[in-house]
């Protein structure tokens, strides 16, 4: 059964919610943001650890996040994934600070090229249960979807499909798969990719991007056979959104 699961975005060192494909190759250039929280990380970690959410995520969208990234961590010990520039010689402090995995995306490709070397180091760092593969991506020219990498920004050489989960499901615990053409804009899931998920479904995978309603939840887990777990950001009250509550989807998760 799909289920819902938390996130904490972070930018500036400040809990966002973005349009993630309007980040730019200048990084100086502020992405359009939806929402801007007055709130701490830690005040969503608390309430996530007091709804007894599990398997959410915090993800450091560029430098200057670390101090409120382990801030959410301390709050809810061992209540969350923690990703953004994780590298070998950095995963193991997040896991031991008390991220119960580390996410990776960037660091397993040498420019827009995938490398088994580089995941393999990866792997060796913190074993692969404890290892999240962020496969984010956008759609392509030539049709299907490859993964991008640098904020989704760059596009890689690595298709959507299920050649690639087979492969690398062997080196991780977990997917994370953010839709990023439609993240941040509440106009809908992409659901040719959620059926292309649901149909493979052989570890666990989680699915962000334009979810805007409670339906978006049913046809999740419709299209997936409830082989995805889903992630809401914009479209969530919490984060200004007005088109599902953060009640409602504590109240799925119980169903």
């Amino acid at each position: 059964m799909t289920k819902f699961r938390p996130c904490i975005d972070l930018h500036d060192g400040l809990v966002k919610q973005v349009i993630g494909g309007t980040f730019a190759e200048d990084r100086d250039e502020a992405p359009i943001e939806n929402f801007v929280s007055e709130r701490k990380s830690r005040h969503f970690a608390q309430m996530y650890r007091n709804d007894n959410l599990v398997g959410g995520h915090v993800i450091m969208l560029g430098s200057g996040n670390e101090e409120s990234a382990n801030d959410a961590i301390k709050e809810y010990p061992q209540g969350f994934q923690l990703g953004g520039g994780i590298t070998p010689k950095n995963a193991a402090g997040w896991l031991d600070r008390g991220a119960t995995h580390v996410i990776v995306t960037s660091y397993i490709f040498e420019g827009s090229f995938f490398s088994d070397e580089r995941l393999s180091e990866m792997v060796k760092s913190v074993g692969k249960d404890r290892l999240v593969i962020d496969l984010s991506c956008r759609v392509c020219s030539e049709g299907g979807w490859k993964v991008a990498k640098d904020r989704w920004q760059t596009i890689t050489n690595l298709p959507i499909n299920h050649e690639t989960l087979d492969k690398l499901s062997d080196s991780c615990s977990e997917f994370l798969i953010h839709a990023a053409d439609v993240e941040g804009k509440c106009e809908g899931i992409d659901a040719e990719l959620v059926k292309l998920l649901g149909s493979w479904g052989k570890i666990p995978l989680t699915y962000a991007g334009g979810v805007r309603s409670i339906e978006d939840l049913h046809k999740i887990d419709e299209l997936s056979s409830g082989c995805l777990d889903v992630t809401v950001g914009s479209a969530l009250d919490i984060f200004g959104g007005t088109g599902i509550s953060y009640a409602e989807c504590v109240e799925w998760n119980g169903r």
